[in-house]
């Protein structure tokens, strides 16, 4: 085996609960838009499917440690998730068959710098730079799940005044569906994390806010922006 002609990248992880091991993650997808008040207070048509794009693995910022605004926008917003963490590989997945990939479930909150969202959009180029940035992706412990996927509230808080509230059966798609057709459009595998889409109420945030989101069931997730 060939020697790295550079020290190799440390592989990022999410604690599990109530387990001395760790989750690696090997990359994170992100649907779009899968809430349909969401979906209106974007401006989309809530008709269409939801689409995905991509965060890199690095993003991810673990419990205890806070994420750092980040440069270049003056826009920075928060979006509270649902994660699917991948447990087995699988490509072509019927959708009555997805929930056998699954590992667990984590809170997420996507961070976006709406900023450069919304310029990319309207220059209709992409918007990577919006999504995948450091520090972009905060997550509570992964819960081990077995039983049929989670239903409760989804709500996050900002200081303490509510943002975002909503059920998970408000989302257009459902797990197995999104995990579905994410199989159909990249294998999945071990240590991929999907973010399935965020309700309406998202906003602003701005160094020290105190962000804190609960999904009933799964878990809680605290951070302050550093």
């Amino acid at each position: 085996m060939a020697e790295f002609a550079i020290a190799p990248a440390p592989v990022p992880t999410v604690p599990v609960e109530g387990e001395a091991a760790a989750f690696p993650v090997r990359r994170i997808l992100c649907v779009g838009q899968n809430y349909a008040a969401h979906r209106a207070e974007m401006g989309g048509d809530d008709r269409a499917p939801p689409f995905f794009f991509t965060k890199p693995a690095d993003a991810v910022v673990p419990p205890g440690r806070d994420p750092a605004y980040p440069s270049r926008t003056q826009n920075l917003h928060h979006e509270i998730e649902l994660v699917v963490a991948i447990g087995k590989a699988g490509a072509d997945v019927p959708v009555d068959a997805a929930l056998d990939l699954v590992f667990g479930y984590a809170v997420g909150v996507d961070l976006t710098r709406r900023d450069l969202q919304a310029a990319a959009k309207g220059a209709g180029k992409p918007w990577d730079s919006a999504k995948g940035f450091d520090d972009s992706a905060p997550i509570s412990a992964i819960r081990r799940w077995a039983a049929a996927p989670p239903a409760g509230r989804i709500r996050l808080s900002v200081n303490g005044q509510s943002r975002q509230n909503a059920t998970l059966a408000d989302m257009i798609w459902n797990i197995p569906e999104i995990v579905s057709e994410a199989s159909k459009l990249w294998k999945l595998a071990p240590g991929d994390l999907i973010f399935t889409g965020t309700p309406e109420g998202v906003g602003p945030l701005v160094p020290g806010d105190r962000v804190e989101g609960e999904i009933e069931g799964v878990g809680q997730l605290t951070f302050e922006v550093a």
